[in-house]
């Protein structure tokens, strides 16, 4: 049964056009992945069917009744409310039954007609198999599975949610998007923020979620295990695909392949009609058989080749001098803010160490990035600082002003070192920022595009000591693999906040296991 039906979706940005006439499907029980280059539109295509924004033309029309649950990242949360009590909000629908159902039992006590206590009797059995089959009396006991899964329970109950951090905020709506059991689950990229624990959790959730999902995520691993149809975004058009990512890159690139042969074969019989008629056209006596072909090329079906995204990306990083051998030495660290998060830390960082720290979230990890940054103090212990060190840190949540331009933001960073007008647009043209949207505003540019932005700084400046906090969050296949090609090149020291082993083993020579360092 067809759930979502677009039909004929055009919409354009800035006068650029971002889907031109799409129409699609979307049925029951499809795990579908939503995938494309950074910037394609996937996250806008995401606002439009949950209706929080508007296309410029085409119809989205949603079957009656469907309950659609889409994650949005700006919602308020509510002043003054708990961790808990905000969770048991994901349930208003059932409580709301609930009270209908306690309304239609004092009204039975005080009915005498059969024919309208029939119809209340049949409503509250309706009513009741709804709170049954959504597990409404055993609401707190979901909570903390689903918050255990995600490891929001760390976070503690009475824990005010205007409190938490960007991060634990992700958490927290996706966990309450999940307790509402929606019939379709809308979700834009919700692996960012989790460990590999808490990601493994939600992969066997989706896989066995009995219902419709639309997910967007940069994660190959993760999309391929929990999808079963993809639906491809690439030069304003959308194509369906059944089967999970690799399956979609092996049919796409045959289907290119295939195309790309037909394309070529039919110009080169173009070209050898037009050569024919360029010398016979003039001939009387070959002039009616130039003038046959010319017929035959004007009705000929002309096949045409999509550019594709073709921008090159370059990470390459700048790098400057060597440091002394000992970058970091942490002395008896204990990290934290009013209470501490690790027990004594005595660890050691020298030239040329590539380190991925990984562990579930709540033990701080970027804490410990910005403890060793000196950005916070430690609560105890002391850490030395080696010598001629140049930093470049990629933070995992950028304060950035997001209504200036990618061009403003690095011609700006730039200004002290004279660096020209073409020396700022070539650099973000090597990261990956397309000509359009080096003139956009930051807050229309995609996560990725985002990301591409800060990462475009630290490439940018001489640096022998890169601390980079989930770097590869928002960024594509393409981007995320030249990131860990440049990486692996890079000759200086690495300290790599991560949740992806495919990303990290292939650069890293030390792992801190942050599960080794809670209280």
């Amino acid at each position: 049964m067809s759930l979502l039906e677009v039909k004929n979706l055009t919409h354009s940005f800035k006068e650029k056009e971002i889907f031109d006439d799409i129409s699609f499907k979307v049925f029951e029980n499809e795990h579908i992945g939503l995938v494309g280059v950074n910037g394609a539109g996937k996250s806008t295509l995401m606002k439009m069917i949950s209706k929080t924004e508007t296309p410029d033309d085409g119809d989205i029309i949603w079957t009656n009744n469907v309950r659609i649950g889409y994650m949005d990242q700006h919602a308020e949360l509510g002043k003054g409310l708990s961790i808990m009590d905000y969770l048991k909000k994901s349930f208003n629908w059932l409580y709301e039954l609930e009270n209908e159902m306690v309304v239609l039992y004092e009204k039975m006590s005080d009915c005498s007609d059969e024919q309208v206590m029939n119809k209340y009797l049949e409503r509250t059995g309706v009513i009741q198999d709804i709170l049954y089959h959504n597990n409404f009396y055993e609401i707190e006991s979901e909570i903390k599975k689903v918050s255990t899964g995600l490891g929001v329970h760390t976070f503690g109950w009475d824990k005010d949610v205007n409190e938490l951090s960007g991060g634990q905020r992700t958490k927290l709506l996706l966990v309450s998007l999940l307790l509402k059991k929606p019939d379709v689950l809308l979700l834009d990229e919700p692996t960012n923020y989790l460990d590999e624990g808490h990601i493994e959790w939600l992969q066997e959730y989706l896989k066995n979620y009995d219902k419709t999902f639309i997910l967007i995520s940069h994660d190959i691993s993760f999309m391929n295990n929990v999808t079963n149809v993809i639906y491809h975004i690439e030069n304003k058009k959308l194509t369906r695909y059944k089967g999970d990512y690799e399956n979609f890159k092996k049919v796409y690139e045959l289907e290119r392949d295939k195309l790309k042969s037909s394309f070529e074969r039919q110009q080169k019989e173009i070209k050898k009609m037009e050569t024919f008629i360029a010398k016979n056209i003039a001939r009387a006596s070959t002039s009616s058989m130039a003038k046959s072909r010319q017929k035959k090329l004007d009705k000929m079906e002309r096949i045409e080749i999509t550019k594709t995204d073709d921008i090159k990306i370059n990470f390459t990083f700048e790098e400057s001098r060597q440091p002394s051998k000992i970058i970091y030495e942490l002395e008896n660290i204990v990290i934290g803010y009013d209470n501490p998060l690790s027990i004594p830390l005595n660890l050691k960082v020298e030239n040329g160490d590539k380190i991925a720290i990984i562990g579930t979230n709540g033990f701080g990890k970027s804490t410990l990035l910005k403890t060793i940054l000196n950005i916070i103090k430690p609560l105890s212990g002391n850490i030395k600082v080696g010598q001629y060190l140049d930093v470049g840190y990629f933070k995992q949540e950028e304060n950035e002003n997001l209504d200036i331009t990618p061009y403003d933001e690095i011609y700006n960073y730039f200004s002290d070192n004279k660096k020209t007008q073409q020396y700022v647009r070539m650099s973000l043209a090597k990261c990956g920022l397309k000509r359009e949207n080096v003139l956009n505003k930051m807050k229309n540019l995609s996560g990725g595009e985002q990301a591409k932005v800060r990462l475009c700084k630290i490439i940018n400046t001489p640096t022998n000591v890169l601390i980079l906090d989930e770097p590869t969050n928002h960024l594509d296949k393409k981007a995320k693999d030249e990131l860990q090609r440049s990486l692996k090149e890079y000759k200086g020291t690495i300290l790599l906040v991560c949740h992806e082993p495919e990303f990290y083993e292939g650069i890293v020579n030390k792992i801190w296991d942050c599960e080794k360092f809670k209280v």
